[in-house]
């Protein structure tokens, strides 16, 4: 499986986890595998699981960093698969080393596009943007924006309003 199937697997079993106690976890990961909608690997299995396990144990810190980012949203508020897909950029954004910034929040917004309410993709990449302290994630390879963790450059804070996200700069 590639990176970015890999990733929507993680974000379907972190999905998951909303709805189940977290000592279920082994239990839904198997219903998850069993269920015939994709074959993986031994070792895709053990890297979903294991980058699933990793968010969830950084959750409450994730969370509480998301509540600082929302402006007129909470964690609990917040539609169940763009919480999941927030946690899964969260993480990369953050703890992640092996995935670019802008992969992730590239890849969460497609999430977003894809599982999401419409407006999920830009709610998503101004939360996550707000996140990086950037208003646009940098471009790979083109020197744009600042490293992981170092300096601002401004943000960005999203919220519904009815069936509409709207981004404003911080």
């Amino acid at each position: 499986m590639n990176r970015k199937s890999l990733r929507e697997q993680i974000f379907k079993l972190l999905f998951r986890t909303e709805f189940n106690d977290p000592d279920e976890m082994e239990e839904q990961a198997q219903f998850f595998f069993d269920s015939g909608d994709m074959t993986v690997t031994d070792k895709d299995k053990e890297y979903i699981i294991g980058k699933c396990r990793k968010i969830l144990d950084k959750t409450e810190e994730i969370d509480r960093l998301l509540d600082e980012k929302l402006e007129g949203w909470t964690v609990e508020r917040l539609p169940k698969v763009e919480l999941a897909i927030l946690r899964l950029g969260t993480y990369e954004i953050l703890y992640d080393d092996t995935v670019p910034t802008g992969v992730a929040i590239n890849e969460a917004v497609e999430l977003g596009k894809k599982f999401g309410e419409d407006g999920s993709g830009a709610f998503i990449n101004g939360v996550l943007a707000g996140i990086t302290g950037k208003e646009r994630a940098s471009k790979p390879g083109t020197g744009e924006g600042s490293p992981r963790g170092k300096g601002s450059s401004g943000g960005s804070i999203s919220e519904r309003k009815g069936d509409t996200y709207i981004t404003r700069k911080i």
